[in-house]
């Protein structure tokens, strides 16, 4: 298939994936670039439009990979918000004592424990997300580039 294609067809198909990046700099670039790219194109270009597809599918699988991280947490924070309603974790208790005021830090009294667990897990499962969207739109760009072609891994096909 590579001596097939033209320089266009690879540049534009390298632009596609490229165009993803645009969601540092549009709300939602990530879909609306290389939409608007494959749209106007797929019907001349076979290599573009297979490229089109690819990138579209991928973003929308890790929007979908990110917004499933993100619910995991939510039972966790739910557990979490009883205890904020107990008027001793915040030690509203103790106003009457503010006379005898004294700082005394003690790591044992860190009662915040439970509520940055998943915080922290859906932290790490979304910097994941990012470097994988990252590091795979990268390698996209390069191969559609030289010519070949390119599948995503971990991606659902909704466009077909």
């Amino acid at each position: 298939m590579a001596t097939t294609l033209t320089k266009h067809e690879r540049n534009l198909s390298a632009l596609i994936h490229a165009s993803t990046f645009s969601k540092y700099f549009i709300p939602f670039g990530n879909f609306i670039l290389p939409l608007i790219l494959w749209t106007a194109n797929k019907r001349e270009h076979e290599f573009v439009d297979y490229n089109g597809k690819q990138a579209l599918n991928f973003q929308i699988s890790m929007l979908l990979y990110s917004i499933v991280a993100g619910l995991i947490s939510i039972p966790f924070f739910f557990g979490f918000a009883p205890e904020i309603f107990d008027w001793d974790f915040w030690g509203i208790h103790k106003l009457n004592d503010l006379n005898n005021l004294s700082i005394h830090i003690n790591s044992d009294d860190f009662r915040f424990g439970r509520f940055f667990w998943p915080a922290g897990i859906t932290g790490v499962l979304q910097v994941a997300i990012g470097v994988v969207n990252v590091v795979y739109t990268i390698l996209a760009t390069i191969r559609t580039n030289e010519g070949q072609t390119f599948k995503y891994p971990f991606t659902i096909k909704f466009i077909k």
